[in-house]
């Protein structure tokens, strides 16, 4: 019997990373019940991860994948995954572009089921074992309404492009409070502080000392 589950973005705690297309979070997680009354037990999808690696689809159309998942770890919340959509895939550039945008909001686990696999109770399933997990798919109507997708979490910055524009403290800080501060992001903008750190013996001595200001907050902000 093939299964198709899904869940909102934002209940999965989806990350993107920058524009790599790279992207993260729980494609299932234990011990709800979903819109079709259904409940995924922990260690589901221990067996079916041995031998199946799951392929990316879009809204589990099973032609072209649109990208790949390079892991899938069970954890004590559920099942996480990481993925990559593939560069140069004009389906993929639409779903990366509908990702960030916050249009595209689903995430769902495509598989089979086998008698055996679940319990039946009352018109509702325990699900406790995925014979095989085939496939998790991005898609445009989940089933689960209960929670929406975090658009902080997918924002996107170019630093590449924006970094070099920053010719000044001011500048700096709206892309640090852009960005979110990640990891090295902060790296890169304290390299652009200390370069203009660096050429402002030609400034007043205040605007030194205010961008010497920013460089050591943002270095007790990366501590």
């Amino acid at each position: 019997m093939l299964i198709q589950k899904t869940l909102k973005f934002d209940d999965v705690e989806l990350k993107i990373k920058s524009d790599s297309g790279s992207f993260e979070g729980y494609a299932s997680k234990w011990g709800g019940v979903d819109s079709y009354g259904d409940t995924i037990l922990k260690g589901a999808f221990t067996e079916t991860l041995k031998t199946e690696h799951p392929k990316m689809f879009f809204n589990h159309q099973w032609d072209l994948p649109i990208g790949k998942w390079t892991s899938a770890v069970e954890d004590g919340e559920g099942l996480y995954v990481k993925g990559e959509l593939t560069p140069g895939l004009s389906m993929a550039n639409d779903v990366h572009a509908a990702l960030k945008h916050g249009t595209l909001d689903g995430l769902s686990i495509g598989g089979f089921l086998k008698k055996g696999d679940y319990d039946e109770k009352d018109g509702t399933r325990i699900i406790r074992k995925w014979s095989k997990l085939a496939e998790i798919s991005p898609v445009a109507f989940p089933a689960d309404g209960a929670a929406r997708i975090d658009l902080q979490s997918v924002k996107s910055i170019d630093f590449e492009s924006l970094l070099p524009e920053c010719k000044s403290e001011k500048e700096i800080e709206r892309l640090l409070r852009d960005a979110g501060l990640g990891k090295w992001e902060a790296m890169a903008i304290i390299s652009r502080v200390r370069a203009i750190v660096k050429g402002s013996d030609s400034l007043q001595n205040a605007q030194a000392n205010q961008t010497a200001l920013i460089l050591d907050r943002i270095q007790k902000l990366c501590a």
